[in-house]
């Protein structure tokens, strides 16, 4: 993956390394139940969906303790220039993606209004809560706002093959994960995750959870969707990208996840879909470039 042509953004926090603040909620790696509460709390007190913060949780605590941690970080609203590789990586894909939806909205006939990208270590503070690595990376519709524990980055080159670290494959994969929160931003601007929200509450949890998929994996195509015309304007994917980001889509599907934790797989507990759903859903976005190619809430079966 090249990312020397991309446009650099200005709206990335770095709260990296600011002194601590807060309080701890459990191990990083590790969702307790501690955790779990205070986000249904949280969801259901600031009037979103206790699934969109606990959903993101759920990937790195069923892949594992995490070996980094570090202490909390106070919320710090002020952008600061990119001052290291990662901070570049992540300046220059936000930028891209704030360029290609703001010229497909405009297609559409209306405004794209970018989300900022928290880089943080350890843990935060967001709009929608307390932030911290155990979560993953998750985006906050209140603030509008994708919250990224670098850790997670690390994690990717750690437990992936073919995902050497500080490899350009690798970096796709990277550039998947932050596109998929820019994809529940596209959601929220969209107006769909209101609405999910407010279907949500009339379901059961197996039902609730079966639309909450169609979600993330909507968000999997929209990631597509950027991937497809950023491709277009600037050629930026090499050999060897879309295998390492379709291997990071598959390691993190539901399926792939309950069966790592728990040696068997329950299809009504999935929370962002199977495997083979995430990497089907990716490649609709990157084969049309059609927002419209990821509506996966008029399919009988996503």
């Amino acid at each position: 993956m090249r990312t020397d042509q991309f446009p650099r953004s200005d709206r990335v926090e770095d709260r990296r390394g600011d002194g601590p603040q807060g309080f701890p909620m459990g191990r990083a790696g590790r969702l307790g139940i501690g955790t779990i509460i205070l986000l249904g709390l949280l969801g259901w007190a600031l009037g979103i969906n206790p699934l969109y913060l606990i959903g993101g949780a759920e990937i790195l605590s069923r892949m594992g303790p995490s070996t980094e941690q570090s202490q909390p970080a106070p919320r710090n609203s002020e952008a600061k220039a990119p001052s290291d590789q990662m901070s570049e990586f992540v300046s220059a894909v936000l930028g891209s993606t704030e360029a290609q939806w703001t010229q497909i909205f405009a297609r559409a006939g209306k405004t794209y209004r970018p989300p900022s990208l928290v880089m943080f270590s350890g843990a935060t503070q967001s709009a929608c809560g307390f932030a911290e690595a155990a979560m993953g990376p998750f985006y906050c519709p209140i603030d509008q706002k994708i919250y990224l524990d670098t850790s997670f980055f690390q994690d990717i080159e750690r437990r992936f093959r073919g995902c050497e670290v500080g490899s350009r494959s690798c970096q796709f994969a990277q550039a998947y994960v932050i596109t998929h929160e820019i994809g529940h931003h596209v959601q929220n601007l969209l107006g769909i995750l209101p609405e999910v929200q407010q279907a949500q509450q009339a379901l059961d949890q197996v039902s609730a959870n079966r639309l909450q998929v169609r979600v993330e994996l909507q968000a999997d195509c929209l990631a597509g969707v950027w991937a497809h015309h950023a491709e277009q304007e600037w050629r930026f994917i090499e050999p060897g990208d879309i295998e390492a980001a379709m291997q990071t889509a598959s390691a993190i599907g539901d399926d792939r996840l309950q069966r790592r934790s728990q040696g068997y797989v329950v299809p009504d507990a999935f929370t962002h879909g199977s495997s083979e759903q995430r990497v089907r859903w990716f490649m609709n976005g990157l084969k049309s470039g059609q927002v419209a190619a990821c509506d996966t809430y008029q399919v009988a079966e996503p």
